[in-house]
């Protein structure tokens, strides 16, 4: 199965909430066992002996578009970068948790408003410059910059002014509370302000720096010798870019490379579970294979319609079919990772009766034609040619528009010139993306707006919750979009290997804590 990621969606989906607590958290900077998934089969307990001078050979389906996050750099930028080049005021680990990193601290005013940072110190770029707090208002004014293409920039739409009172501090105040504010600093990347050609180079504070990229082929990161924490438990890291799944297969078989960062050919599994000298962990997903309707437009504004087409397609068999046993039906936009998560799926059943009755009651008896644009890369085509059959045994004539990721940016994300489209989200806790009416399925609820207006400004994460269960379930009663399935994240590794990531928490690998025997 071939598969490339989309330049955009892939990385930048999401809004994340949790409570914005004050105090220094947990232990800064990265260790050799952090972030490697222990207690989900991976690596993360520790092997008997390993090779601190060897190079960790990673092969992945998801080469950067570019090497900036606020600039379309796509899910193989975050893959590669995200805590291993860049480190942000907090880090988000494979478990989901936040963590201090180069927030040493910080404190929030009674009124919710006022966020004090203090910055760890002793902290250097890879420059050789020494960390300041320009360097944070830098950073978070490049997410929120008019040319930035970061789907972050409406998360910090909540900031009023962010100060630098000296190096060492940064007064971040809000026009309104935010329960999610450090959780969204924690997908901010912290960048020398005096960097340039960024889309090209970097200029960040992780245990790696970038070595070479040739495009096509190769990306690789060495250890910063300057580093202010923990140093990797490796001499560097090489990713390996392959544009089908087979390829990718033939080359852990051959020990082209030591891990695959996310398997994508199901069927291929068996060589690899059979295999003493193979370890393969079914980690967490956090991507969302979606049927996304534009609400906007004719049928779809429609919610009996909407509903017909979510109850004809039997997504548990597609899920089979792609998957083959791997994978989940969730039946909404939250998977089980997600604090609010509730199981929704039986909202919609696959039931063609109750489609055509519904398609009925809406007013389209003998159905409708439609156009649903398709990604070119796997599983869109095979999921798209799934759902034309299904469709078509309640009327829907479906015609299948390939189209490459560009493309569907331009065409479905940016300028909402579609009807219907297949896309993956891979971001948790990216619920929310309903409550704004401007996105581009164009979902307009004002209950499930003003719901998660609500949970953003609550004071618990109990309430928080709370709200959000609600707005969830009511996204699903109206069927916005048609969830088909909650991806598996299928992480196979040489057996010499210990400390890796084992979930697809928002497509980022940590590799600095990885172990070879």
């Amino acid at each position: 199965m071939n598969r490339k990621t989309t330049p955009f969606i892939g990385a930048v989906i999401a809004a994340a909430l949790v409570l914005a607590g004050c105090g220094s958290g947990p232990a800064p900077g990265p260790s050799a066992g952090s972030g490697s998934g222990s207690g989900s089969g991976s690596g993360g307990s520790a092997a008997p002996a390993f090779d601190p001078a060897a190079t960790i050979e990673i092969g992945s389906l998801y080469e950067p578009q570019n090497l900036d996050n606020t600039g379309g750099g796509g899910q193989g930028t975050t893959e590669a970068f995200n805590g291993n080049v860049y480190e942000g005021l907090f880090r988000l680990t494979d478990e989901g948790e936040v963590e201090n990193l180069l927030a040493a601290s910080h404190e929030v005013s009674p009124d919710g408003l006022t966020y004090t940072f203090t910055l760890r110190d002793g902290v250097t770029f890879h420059s050789g410059d020494p960390l300041t707090s320009a360097d944070v208002k830098n950073s978070i004014e490049r997410v929120t910059a008019k040319e930035s293409q970061s789907a972050r920039k409406s998360s910090f739409a909540v900031v009023r002014s962010i100060e630098t009172p000296d190096d060492g501090t940064v007064v971040v105040t809000l026009k309104d509370r935010s329960i999610s504010f450090v959780y969204n600093l924690s997908y901010v990347w912290i960048v020398n302000d005096a960097a340039k050609d960024l889309a090209t180079s970097e200029d960040g504070t992780g245990p790696y720096r970038l070595g070479e990229w040739k495009r096509g082929s190769t990306l690789s990161l060495t250890p910063f010798d300057g580093y202010w924490g923990t140093a990797p438990t490796n001499k560097g890291v090489v990713f390996h870019y392959f544009t089908s799944a087979t390829a990718l297969n033939n080359a852990l078989l051959t020990d082209a490379v030591d891990i695959v960062t996310s398997e994508q050919s199901p069927d291929a599994l068996e060589q690899f579970k059979n295999n003493p000298n193979y370890k393969v962990n079914d980690g967490r997903s956090t991507t969302k294979l979606l049927l996304a309707f534009n609400d906007r437009v004719k049928p779809f504004d429609n919610k009996l319609v909407r509903k017909a087409v979510a109850s004809a397609i039997d997504d548990r068999k597609l899920l089979d079919s792609v998957w083959g046993g791997y994978g989940t039906a969730i039946g909404s936009m939250v998977p089980p990772t997600d604090p609010w998560y509730e199981d929704l799926t039986s909202l919609d059943p696959y039931d063609v009766e109750l489609a055509k009755k519904q398609l009925a009651e809406a007013g389209f008896a003998n159905g409708f034609d439609v156009t649903l644009d398709t990604p070119n890369y796997d599983p869109h085509p095979t999921a798209a040619t799934f759902i034309k059959g299904e469709l078509a045994k309640i009327g829907i004539n479906v015609t299948i528009n390939v189209i490459t990721a560009d493309e569907w940016y331009t065409k479905v994300f940016k300028n909402r010139d579609f009807t219907a489209t297949l896309q993956e989200h891979v971001n948790d806790r990216d619920v929310v993306w309903y409550g704004n009416p401007d996105f581009y399925w164009g979902y307009d609820n004002p209950e499930v707006t003003k719901l998660v207006g609500e949970a953003e400004k609550a004071d618990t994460v109990e309430k928080q919750a709370e709200l959000l269960k609600r707005a969830n379930r009511k996204i699903a009663e109206d069927a916005a979009s048609d969830w088909l399935y909650l991806y598996p994240q299928i992480v196979v590794a040489s057996s010499s290997l210990s400390g890796y990531p084992v979930n697809g928490l928002n497509s980022q690998f940590h590799a600095y804590g990885i172990k070879k025997g």
